[in-house]
């Protein structure tokens, strides 16, 4: 999705059109919330902002900008390693030392992953190229890495809407400089259909749902276990098209697929 998007907008305007609609979204639910507990927010600001600066600004802007320069396969592998670097920053941070079945599991999927976007050759990994646009996928893996962490010492009191829409806001500040300045120098762009429908699915499903949903599943279940889960979205891509754009289910899709949700399972099993 943010290889084409990348062709028809650039990438600070994409991220920062994207959160002010999710922002704008989210107000109407978080307006009265953010009344009562602005003590809150003042309290925990810094810790706020910082993860307003990991996952709204930091993260979003690596990614757009990678993918001018690097493939989507190669987005893909180099983010199946997000899993890894949760357990290594959570080892870092709070001192988890990681099970050996959590590893076995997230390496377990990550092979499922490499079966799926090499086509069942996994050899063919030795034929690809990397350039910057893998590094910066690196380094905004690493960041949302961080920010997934750091969720655990999220405030038990605090609205998970508000906390979305507080980093929202945050994040937008630390954006719309970025933005003014790609506005002066690139232009901006003539919104039509598409760009119209595509800011909008980032800013409903891939921004207000997407960060909810996560947020509340990292908060309950831990950053260890939640992880693996990333390697869901290439089996989405994968069922989606050959439900939508008619491309058969290969058999290292299958493979590909089984290992994933084995990797999970092993992860989370108690």
């Amino acid at each position: 999705m943010s290889k084409g998007i990348n062709q028809i907008i650039h990438p600070i305007a994409l991220g920062f059109w994207r959160w002010l609609i999710a922002g704008l979204i989210l107000l109407p639910f978080s307006y009265s919330m953010l009344i009562k507990q602005r003590h809150l927010i003042k309290k925990h600001f810094l810790y706020f902002n910082f993860l307003g600066f990991l996952g709204i600004t930091s993260f979003n802007i690596l990614i757009y900008f990678a993918m001018h320069y690097t493939t989507a396969i190669n987005a893909v592998l180099v983010n199946s390693f997000v899993p890894i670097m949760i357990l290594v920053v959570s080892l870092a941070v709070y001192k988890e030392k990681p099970m050996i079945s959590q590893i076995f599991g997230i390496l377990i999927s990550i092979l499922g992953i490499f079966s799926i976007m090499l086509k069942g050759n996994l050899f063919a990994i030795f034929e690809l190229s990397f350039n910057i646009g893998d590094i910066l996928v690196f380094v905004a893996g690493l960041t949302w890495a961080i920010y997934t962490v750091l969720l655990r010492s999220l405030p038990k009191d605090i609205h998970p809407l508000l906390f979305l829409e507080s980093i929202i806001i945050l994040g937008l500040i630390y954006l719309l400089p970025m933005y003014l300045f790609e506005l002066y120098k690139f232009g901006g762009f003539q919104p039509d259909i598409k760009i119209v429908v595509s800011i909008g699915y980032v800013a409903i499903f891939a921004s207000v749902l997407a960060f909810i949903f996560w947020n509340k599943a990292v908060k309950d279940v831990g950053a260890a276990k939640a992880g693996p889960f990333i390697h869901l979205m290439p089996i989405f891509g994968a069922l989606l098209a050959s439900i939508f754009l008619d491309e058969k289910l290969q058999l290292y899709h299958v493979a590909g697929i089984s290992l994933v949700f084995i990797g999970i399972f092993i992860v989370n099993r108690k």
